[in-house]
């Protein structure tokens, strides 16, 4: 079977993204992607193999996603400014995609190819960053991780409604990245 004019890979990601953003990633199923896009759902099949598919090629896309927005915040940055911008980018990016974003957390399989590359992408993009500070590589891996657990813990409770105290959400996301950088200064 030919796949429909116009409903290329690109589309249905979009739309998936779309679903996933608006309504959460449990409610990305092929039947719904389906719908919006006005088409039965053996049609996607033409280009995504199944549901397990469809989610990796939206975590890809998310990672791209992801990697443009903290690439754009880089610019001419570098030190503190850059880990700030790196955190201002990385928050902004979980606040405006939160079903995309859901995706991006999961550590690709070896056998997933471009998913491996995009993920591999940001963490060099972070491991470079941190050059900055005279990191040997190993340091920086564990930097990045900790860093990425400290965003990511920020970004979930953000999310749930955990920051209910009335003190600004980003004034609090530049302290304690400062308070993580004065840290790292110590290593």
């Amino acid at each position: 079977m030919s796949p429909r004019r116009g409903l290329d890979l690109l589309t249905i990601v979009e739309e998936a993204a779309a679903i996933a953003d608006e309504h959460g990633i449990q409610e990305v199923t092929l039947a719904s992607l389906a719908q919006k896009l006005g088409v039965r759902s053996p049609s996607l099949y033409n280009h995504v193999s199944g549901l397990n598919g469809l989610r990796i090629e939206l975590a890809v896309y998310g990672l791209k996603k992801l990697n443009i927005a903290i690439s754009e915040a880089l610019k001419d940055k570098t030190g503190d400014e850059a880990i700030h911008a790196i955190a201002a980018a990385y928050i902004a990016f979980a606040r405006k995609h939160p079903g995309l974003y859901e995706l991006t957390l999961r550590s690709p399989d070896a056998d997933e190819a471009e998913y491996v590359a995009v993920a591999q992408q940001v963490v060099d993009l972070l491991v470079n960053t941190l050059s900055y500070y005279k990191l040997d590589h190993d340091q920086s891996i564990h930097i990045v991780r900790g860093f990425r657990s400290f965003l990511h813990g920020f970004a979930s409770i953000e999310q749930k409604g955990g920051f209910g105290m009335p003190h600004a959400i980003d004034e609090s996301l530049k302290i304690t990245i400062q308070t993580y950088l004065n840290g790292l200064r110590q290593i």
